[in-house]
C-alpha cells in the first residue's frame, strides 16, 4: 500500500532523529547501487531522443536506438542493430532505414525495416514499407506500397540470374528431348 512517506526520496527520511533510519538508508543504498548499474542497459542500447519541440531538416545517420518524439524532415538512416521509434508526438518526412521501425506518430516516406516494421493503433505511415515482418495493430494507417517478407531483401541480380539459369535449362532440356525424338 502506498504511504505518504514512500513518495520522499530516499535521502530523505521520515523521521529525523534516528541515526539507525539514517544508517540503514545509507547500507541499503550502497548495496542496491551495484545492481542498479548491471540492470541498467549497456550504453550501445541506450536510445539517443529528439523530443517534442525540436524540428531537424537534414540527413541523421547513427549506431544507436533512437526516439523521435519531434519533427525530422530529410533522410533518417540508422545502421546495424538499431531501432527507430517514431513517439505519438513524432512527424518524420523522410526515407527512413533502420534494423527495427516502431511508429506511433507519422512518417512520410520509404521506410525500411531490415527485421520489422510495427505501426501501434496511433501509428499513421504515408509511402512505401519494405520489412520482412509487418505488424499492424488496429487503428494504424497505412497507405501506400508494402513488401513483406523474405523475398523484400533478395537483390535483383540474383532474381535476373535464377531467371537466366532456369532459362537455359529448360533450353537444355529441350534440346535433349529433339534428339531424342530425332532418333527414333
Amino acid at each position: 500500500m502506498w504511504k505518504k512517506e514512500d513518495a520522499k526520496p530516499e535521502g530523505v527520511s521520515g523521521n529525523s532523529t534516528t541515526p539507525v533510519n539514517a544508517a540503514t538508508l545509507s547500507s541499503s543504498a550502497t548495496a542496491s547501487t551495484p545492481s542498479i548499474s548491471s540492470a541498467t542497459p549497456s550504453p550501445s542500447r541506450v536510445a539517443a531522443c529528439i523530443s517534442q519541440g525540436i524540428k531537424i531538416k537534414g540527413e541523421v545517420t547513427g549506431s544507436e536506438d533512437l526516439f523521435v518524439d519531434g519533427v525530422v524532415e530529410g533522410k533518417l538512416s540508422l545502421t546495424t542493430n538499431s531501432c527507430l521509434t517514431v513517439g505519438p508526438n513524432g512527424h518524420v518526412k523522410a526515407d527512413v532505414l533502420a534494423r527495427e521501425v516502431i511508429v506511433r506518430g507519422k512518417i512520410e516516406g520509404k521506410v525500411i525495416g531490415r527485421d520489422k516494421v510495427q505501426l501501434w493503433s496511433t501509428g499513421q505511415v504515408t509511402g512505401e514499407v519494405q520489412t520482412d515482418r509487418l505488424a499492424i495493430e488496429d487503428g494504424a494507417l497505412l497507405r501506400g506500397k508494402v513488401e513483406a517478407g523474405r523475398q523484400a531483401t533478395k537483390n535483383p541480380e540474383i532474381k535476373a540470374s535464377a531467371a537466366t539459369a532456369s532459362a537455359t535449362s529448360k533450353a537444355t532440356d529441350t534440346t535433349s528431348l529433339s534428339s531424342g525424338t530425332a532418333a527414333n
